[in-house]
């Protein structure tokens, strides 16, 4: 992956509908080149999939799930990507292991999760942290 490549990702990042010709015009190659770059970040994975962001009034939270030493993390996380609610499932490194960044229709939802995550073997403990605003960087 080289800086066109990143700059095509950081356009994509923004709105991931943006039409190849335009991503074109900002990074400052043609409409095939940058054509041909996604696809080929889509084979090689580097892109995983398009989604959007919403503004729906649901319930967005941070469930942050630690484990126990033995556990295979991507194990776990793969299941629990598999959580409708769950947009994200982070492994990350600090006194947590996995980060759910969630959409849940309400505080219940979220709490349903956070159920869910407790009621896991390999969890050890959670803690959450409602996501109050949000801004497209």
């Amino acid at each position: 992956m080289d800086e066109l490549d990143r700059r095509i990702l950081n356009v994509l990042r923004w709105d991931a509908r943006t039409p190849y010709t335009e991503i074109a015009d900002e990074v400052g190659t043609s409409e095939g080149t940058v054509r041909n770059r996604v696809e080929r970040m889509m084979d090689e994975d580097i892109i995983e999939r398009f989604t959007i962001s919403t503004r729906t009034g649901n319930v967005k939270a941070m469930i942050e799930v630690s484990v126990a030493v033995d556990v295979d993390t991507a194990n776990v996380s793969d299941r629990m990507a598999e959580w409708e609610e769950v947009d994200f499932v982070w492994q990350v490194s600090g006194e947590q292991d996995i980060v759910l960044v969630v959409d849940a229709a309400d505080t219940r939802g979220v709490n349903e999760l956070i159920t869910n995550a407790r009621e896991q073997d390999e969890v050890v403990s959670t803690k959450t942290r409602l996501i109050l605003d949000e801004e497209l960087g």
